[in-house]
């Protein structure tokens, strides 16, 4: 299946690491975090990928075409998406190299996990969704607060603990899925609220190793984790 990366945002909460690279490239020990991503989905041998280029798009094009780190075996497409544009309008403007297949995966590009992927595959297959996505448990470390109507706290339930489940993004969809899709939509809104409506929404519920690259905090932490072999991302390497 070909895999959309949508990797043209501003990665503004990333800036203290830098302000002139794009997200995708912010680095996890010597390569970038989109580079790790991509590498997870060849492993299971997907390995066209469609890359949604916006902020510094020419950076994350020439890391692949001059660095020397696509492998041969990989097929990339770069497609000018613009810095400004939803998720949903860029998943639109690459609609076109997405015909004709069955389906077709799609992502963030700033996520990373050791999801057994054909297991997820063949869970959505055996319904009728037009689109799932992985939801993952809150990984934060601050408490949900419970309160009655007076103001009395009644409980203090740590994120980690409580039931509450995340977009983790690792996405797939069916075409039917830009029948969905409007000018200006934001694709976990307004489409995905359609499809909930419509009974078309699939999630599957993963308790394994998730983790996004969102703040410089987050890379300080993957840096030490690679740094002592801790890479449970690495799902090649088992």
């Amino acid at each position: 299946m070909k895999v959309v990366l949508f990797c043209g945002g501003l990665g503004t909460r990333l800036r203290e690491h830098s302000e002139t690279i794009p997200k995708p490239l912010a680095t996890i020990g010597p390569r970038p975090i989109i580079w790790y991503l991509m590498r997870y989905y060849a492993h299971f041998g997907h390995k066209e990928f469609v890359l949604c280029l916006g902020y510094r798009g020419e950076m994350i094009k020439e890391f692949f075409q001059n660095d020397g780190e696509c492998p041969a075996d990989w097929t990339l497409h770069f497609v000018e998406t613009g810095q400004e544009t939803t998720i949903a309008d860029r998943l639109r403007a690459v609609e076109p190299y997405l015909r004709g297949e069955e389906c077709f995966l799609a992502n963030y590009s700033d996520g990373l996990t050791d999801l057994p992927l054909p297991r997820y595959l063949d869970a959505f297959r055996a319904g009728e969704a037009v689109a799932g996505f992985v939801a993952v448990r809150n990984p934060h470390s601050f408490h949900i607060v419970s309160v009655d109507e007076a103001g009395r706290v009644t409980a203090l339930t740590r994120a980690q603990d409580a039931d509450v489940w995340i977009n983790a993004g690792f996405f797939i969809f069916r075409p039917a899925i830009f029948d969905y899709l409007q000018t200006g939509d934001e694709l976990v809104e307004q489409p995905f609220s359609r499809l909930i409506d419509a009974g078309l929404l699939y999630s599957y519920k993963y308790r394994g190793f998730w983790v996004a690259l969102d703040t410089y905090k987050d890379k300080v932490n993957l840096d030490r984790r690679h740094d002592r072999g801790d890479t449970p991302w690495v799902v090649w390497k088992e």
